[in-house]
């Protein structure tokens, strides 16, 4: 059996870590936001020819001087995306024409076309954070009557809070890593990045209520029995589950990363890294604070 919960000071070094260096990065490089939240005009080409590089169709584009610079990105084999600042047609219109001009208005086909005003943006991101907060006290309420018939050693909404502390860890981590890639590679998150959290928290609080559950059962069956070594035994017995669990999403979600199209790249690599954590920290977060919290409460 693995001294899991008694080696708890190791996992909560590691997880405060990267909990903290998440959060330092957030708070001095910020998130690259697509015009999901900020608003703007987003297009996308095809070249019906040779599509040319993006460097090539970049120095056209800042040819027109926007008032700030579009971005670019490959779709499939022979379109680009191309997303702007601005949300009046004209602007739309001026670089629809500069393609054409350049490459001919034969061989250029628009395929689609969307502007999303600053206030629509705005209301849209305020959404996603309410969104997010309505499912963690959800979690909350729900844990607190499932473990209801629990009141001893730790009381049954405790374990909802612990349940959605290391939640909060789950997603940190993730938004982290992706104010990274937004700082380096300009990476943005959008909707489907709220979509690919939401879907984590669903996933990693999962994970957590096996362990939970398997640790009620035991506590119902054998009573006084030492609440560390109970909680370690319950870890052991469904880490097995666990590991497998993960495993087969993690290589389907690697597959979609790896050879997916580029608009579902970075949707499936939050949800493998959320995925990935959401199961550590049912094993390494959530468990041992089973234990610390009692042990506080004995003091």
């Amino acid at each position: 059996m693995y001294r899991i919960i008694q080696r708890r000071k190791l996992w909560f070094t590691v997880s405060g870590a990267l909990f903290i260096a998440a959060i330092v990065i957030i708070a001095t490089w910020g998130l690259k936001f697509s015009i999901d939240f900020t608003g703007g005009g987003f297009m996308e080409v095809k070249f019906k020819t040779e599509r040319p590089s993006v460097v090539e169709l970049q120095k056209q584009i800042d040819e027109l001087k926007l008032s700030s610079a579009a971005q670019l990105q490959p779709v499939g084999d022979d379109s680009f995306s191309i997303r702007f600042a601005a949300t009046d047609a004209k602007t739309h219109q001026q670089i629809l024409d500069k393609l054409e001009a350049t490459y001919g208005k034969d061989k250029i086909q628009e395929n689609r076309f969307e502007a999303i005003g600053p206030v629509i943006g705005k209301e849209l991101r305020t959404k996603a954070i309410y969104s997010i907060i309505i499912v963690l006290i959800a979690i909350i309420l729900y844990i607190a009557y499932a473990f209801r018939k629990l009141s001893w050693p730790v009381a049954s909404w405790k374990y909802g809070v612990i349940a959605v502390i290391a939640l909060v860890h789950d997603i940190m981590i993730p938004i982290g890593i992706f104010a990274v890639l937004g700082h380096y590679l300009g990476v943005e998150i959008g909707l489907p990045f709220v979509a690919a959290l939401l879907t984590v928290l669903g996933y990693s609080v999962n994970d957590t209520i096996v362990v939970f559950d398997r640790v009620r059962e035991k506590l119902l069956r054998s009573g006084s029995r030492d609440f560390e070594d109970l909680v370690n035994q319950s870890v052991n017995e469904t880490l097995a589950r666990s590991c497998n669990t993960t495993l087969t999403t993690i290589l389907a979600l690697l597959a979609i990363c790896l050879f997916g199209g580029q608009s579902i790249r970075y949707f499936s690599l939050a949800l493998l890294i959320g995925i990935l954590f959401g199961a550590y920290s049912s094993i390494f977060v959530a468990s041992p604070l089973l234990v610390v919290w009692e042990r506080l409460q004995k003091k």
